[in-house]
């Protein structure tokens, strides 16, 4: 079986009730399990047809004292807190049901959260988790925020902050991104701000629900009375949890360190922007496999072979390759004229074909191999492909037996599924 880490979703449903930190408006809230490459999705169940917002950062519709996700007219406000705790949990799939405009805001930090997602619990998922892809270090400056990326083993954020404020002045902080140090030192930061700010976040339509109670509000020279710090240095321990929460909106787990000075949703937000602007030009400009590369794994050839590009490989346990659906494709001729739709079949035979490239990489002579599929398995077909489309294949290795191989693969277009399907497949002698 392969070693790949898994997709996780949860394992139960979890509720709870509160009031929004900014809206001031009383909003109950419900995790549900998701299936597969679902992502974390919320859903407004208040607005007709419960629309559904995706936790990613081609959504966000807002960074003015919190990050806000939109769709249309639905929006939901204050994402961060409760999207650093799933991160936390290596949680992939979920829906969050809210019925009004902000999440509940608890004590300010993510602990109310992370007590939920205990409840819930994580159950294993049958596909690959996806990992963001980095390969060099990079720097970035948005927003009066400054940041400097680096591939890691594993995930880290080291922010600094310095505010003129006896009690923050200037710290730092480096934390790594992990369920059990992460959750015990940076989750239960709360949130800050100044007395002299509320006036006129409130006038702004903000802060319509803050108090002592769920944030941490500083006077000129301390804290309104009866607050005390978790931490001295709570506030920059609070921008970590911020910074992860944001950067959850890449929709896939991080292997890196973020090193951020003064950071803020707007440069959370834009620095998320730029690390999936990188993953998919590194993915559009350096296949791993060219069609001309292909050909000499594959026998088949035009119009039988579906295979642009191979993208992503690795040694006998997954692959990641694409296919451009374009308006000329023979069979859009007759599938179906004035309405083209790519056959169903097809869309499974090209994911075959990507799996093939991943059996027969292991292989010496292939002039004198060729692979055979020898069964389907939960074939499922999510919505059409049409002309225009790309198709991302992801097939991973369940099973290898001597010259037979079980694999698992999933379509995509546009981070959404088209079909998926389990395979076994022989490598014989031609």
């Amino acid at each position: 079986m392969s070693s790949t880490p898994r997709q996780n979703t949860l394992a139960r449903e979890g509720a709870l009730a509160g009031t929004g930190l900014h809206t001031g408006a009383p909003v109950k809230l419900r995790l549900l399990p998701a299936p597969v490459d679902t992502g974390i999705v919320f859903r407004r169940t208040d607005l007709p047809g419960s629309p559904e917002i995706p936790a990613h950062v081609s959504h966000v519709a807002g960074t003015d004292l919190g990050t806000t996700l939109g769709q249309g007219e639905a929006k939901v406000h204050t994402v961060e807190h409760l999207l650093a705790a799933l991160v936390v949990r290596d949680i992939d799939n979920a829906w969050v049901e809210v019925d009004g405009h902000e999440l509940p805001a608890g004590d300010g930090s993510a602990t109310v959260f992370d007590r939920l997602l205990e409840g819930c619990g994580a159950d294993e998922q049958d596909a690959p988790a996806r990992y963001l892809p980095l390969d060099e270090t990079f720097s970035l400056a948005r927003n009066g925020s400054e940041y400097v990326v680096a591939p890691a083993e594993g995930y880290r954020v080291s922010p600094s902050i310095d505010f003129s404020h006896p009690l923050i002045g200037r710290q730092y902080g480096s934390f790594r991104v992990e369920r059990e140090s992460f959750a015990r030192e940076v989750l239960p930061a709360r949130t800050f701000g100044f007395l002299r700010d509320v006036e006129a976040m409130r006038g702004r339509g903000r802060a319509q629900g803050g108090s002592p109670e769920n944030a941490l509000v500083l006077t000129e020279d301390g804290l309104v009375e009866g607050t005390e710090l978790r931490w001295s240095d709570e506030f920059v321990r609070h921008k970590a949890l911020d910074l992860v929460g944001d950067l959850a909106l890449v929709g896939a787990r991080l292997r890196l360190h973020v090193v951020a000075e003064r950071p803020g949703h707007a440069g959370n937000v834009a620095l998320a922007k730029e690390l999936v602007a990188r993953a998919e030009k590194k993915m559009l400009a350096r296949p791993i496999l060219t069609i001309e590369q292909i050909t000499q794994y594959l026998p088949h050839r035009y119009p039988f072979l579906l295979v642009d590009r191979v993208v992503e490989f690795e040694e006998r346990k997954r692959i990641v390759g694409l296919k451009n659906v374009t308006i000329n494709e023979p069979f859009f001729q007759g599938h179906f004229p004035g309405k083209p739709v790519m056959p169903g079949v097809l869309i499974i035979e090209a994911m075959a074909q990507v799996g093939g490239l991943l059996v027969l990489e292991q292989m010496e002579n292939l002039d004198e191999k060729v692979v055979y599929f020898m069964s389907l398995d939960k074939v499922k077909w999510r919505r059409p492909v049409t002309p225009g489309d790309q198709i991302r294949f992801e097939v991973e290795v369940l099973q290898i037996r001597g010259a037979t191989c079980k694999m698992r693969g999933v379509g995509t277009v546009d981070g959404n599924v088209v079909a998926e399907a389990e395979m076994m497949a022989r490598v014989v002698d031609r």
